[in-house]
């Protein structure tokens, strides 16, 4: 099957290889048999129908990834090996860039222009940089104040269970296995149930890389059984959770139910751009609109509360308005298209109920509003004005490709009204102030902070929230940290008077 870019060249669309249950290196059906569609959001069609795993099969990718853990190579290998294995599993993600990216296209509705030029080389590049941090992990010698040596060990922590969302199915599959592969652990990776296929196919590069049977299992399915099973079990030692907030609460609850295992949680956001009336105003309505609907939206940084100070309001509002009328919504394959399908039916129907809550309680309409009259999941770029802090378009997380603009007139107001949120995960300063690019960057209670930029990220960006947006890092070398636990060793000086 193929697809047209937008300039009369086809595309192919891969044959859909992987299907089934990836546990202790193979590649199996589940124990009851059953199977769920996943649906291609540019046309309603199903795609394949993939193994849906149950608390069993949860079960038996457990038990692979301890054995794995306990008496395989993987956690024993030299530093040097893992590292080598991983950089080689980097360049087959290289190799097999269009496959995937295509893969990403057709299950997430994600352009593909952007997924092939950014989503898989930032996946690889993640892979590469743990590779590279795999033989620096040290302890410590410690300076003891009695008659002892001591120093520190840093060890895997074990068998981490990974909850990846369906926004950056690639991506973040990358950014979660990565620096626990690096650590020396092994893991039961359950991605998304809209979109299963990418995290599949990476199952098979990285056997094909040489990664030992059971350092990586992926079980496809529901959240409700199969994300359950993991965040409850009681041999998985670190669950990882990316995605919403009501979700993460289930997660860390069944931790705590269960063997009280560590819990790194990247949860909702309802993040601020905060706009200052010194800047390029061309430069900055491109980056705010950017920062609000790359990925159709669909993005828990989203920059949708976007606060403009009141001397180039009216200024600014009208040219995001233009942008936003101009911005072309269709075939996420087609390279001139800025806005592709939303991931699935559910999602869609969501964030219209948002943008008509948002007429209903009030707020200006200023451009979309609805859904594109085509077949698929598309809906228009949607801004609104005259948004009140307390509305639910303000309060609440919608991703989806929805902005509300709001105006204020001083640093301080900027700063209270950006904080008032139940969320932290980023926020944007747009100034050439350095004054205040200081002073409301340490103000903003938010773990990432963009100055005159937007969704600059990389492997060495730690990336997290504050608030209900969650606790713990991806990204960055304390991402690898949180894969490792520290054992300290003591050692008597024979000669001590002590003994």
């Amino acid at each position: 099957m193929t697809s047209s870019n937008g300039n009369g060249a086809k595309i192919q669309i891969p044959e859909i290889k992987f299907t089934k249950l990836f546990i202790n290196g193979q590649f199996v059906d589940s124990i009851s048999g059953k199977r769920f569609e996943t649906v291609d959001p540019r046309t309603e069609d199903v795609i394949a129908n993939i193994a849906e795993a149950d608390k069993e099969d949860v079960d038996l990718a457990v038990k692979a990834a301890r054995e794995a853990f306990d008496n395989g190579p993987w956690p024993r290998f030299p530093a040097s090996m893992r590292r080598t294995i991983m950089l080689k599993f980097a360049d087959l993600i290289d190799e097999n860039a269009e496959e995937l990216a295509a893969l990403d296209t057709i299950d997430a509705g994600k352009l593909y222009s952007h997924v092939l030029a950014v989503d898989i080389p930032m996946a690889a590049d993640l892979i590469r940089y743990f590779a590279g941090a795999a033989d620096k992990i040290h302890g410590a010698t410690l300076k003891m104040s009695s008659e002892t040596q001591a120093y520190t060990l840093c060890e895997p922590i074990g068998v981490v269970g990974h909850i990846i969302p369906w926004n950056f199915p690639t991506y973040v599959f990358s950014f979660k296995v990565a620096p626990a592969m690096a650590a020396g652990c092994t893991m039961v990776v359950k991605p998304a149930e809209q979109t299963p296929l990418s995290a599949l196919y990476l199952a098979n590069l990285a056997k094909l890389a040489g990664i030992p049977d059971g350092v990586v299992n992926i079980v496809t399915g529901y959240g409700h059984t199969a994300g359950a099973t993991i965040a409850s079990h009681m041999d998985v030692d670190k669950v990882s959770f990316t995605g919403s907030t009501e979700v993460g609460r289930l997660v860390m609850q069944a931790a705590a139910m269960s063997n009280l295992k560590q819990v790194c949680l990247e949860l909702g956001g309802n993040s601020p751009i905060i706009v200052f009336d010194d800047v390029d105003v061309d430069k900055i309505v491109d980056l705010a609109l950017n920062g609000a609907m790359y990925n159709k939206g669909e993005m828990c940084v989203a920059g949708t509360r976007v606060f403009i100070q009141e001397g180039i309001y009216d200024t600014f509002v009208a040219k995001l308005v233009a942008k936003a009328n101009a911005w072309v919504v269709g075939d996420p394959f087609d390279p001139n298209v800025q806005q592709g399908p939303q991931v699935d039916k559910k999602q869609y129907e969501r964030i219209l109920w948002f943008i008509e809550k948002g007429k209903k309680e009030g707020a200006t309409l200023l451009t979309g509003g609805k859904s594109c009259n085509r077949k698929g999941y598309y809906i228009e770029p949607t801004i609104f004005a005259d948004v009140a802090d307390n509305m639910t378009i303000a309060t609440e997380e919608i991703f989806g490709p929805v902005m509300s603009v709001m105006k204020f007139k001083t640093v301080e107001e900027a700063i209270k009204r950006a904080n008032a949120t139940k969320y932290g995960l980023a926020a944007g300063i747009m100034t050439n102030n350095l004054n205040i690019a200081n002073t409301v960057s340490r103000a903003i209670k938010a773990g990432v902070v963009w100055i005159n930029c937007y969704l600059s990220l990389g492997p060495d960006l730690p990336f997290g929230g504050y608030k209900m947006s969650g606790f713990g890092r991806d990204l960055g070398m304390e991402s690898l940290h949180k894969y490792l636990q520290v054992k300290s060793v003591a050692t008597a000086i024979y000669d001590s008077p002590w003994l």
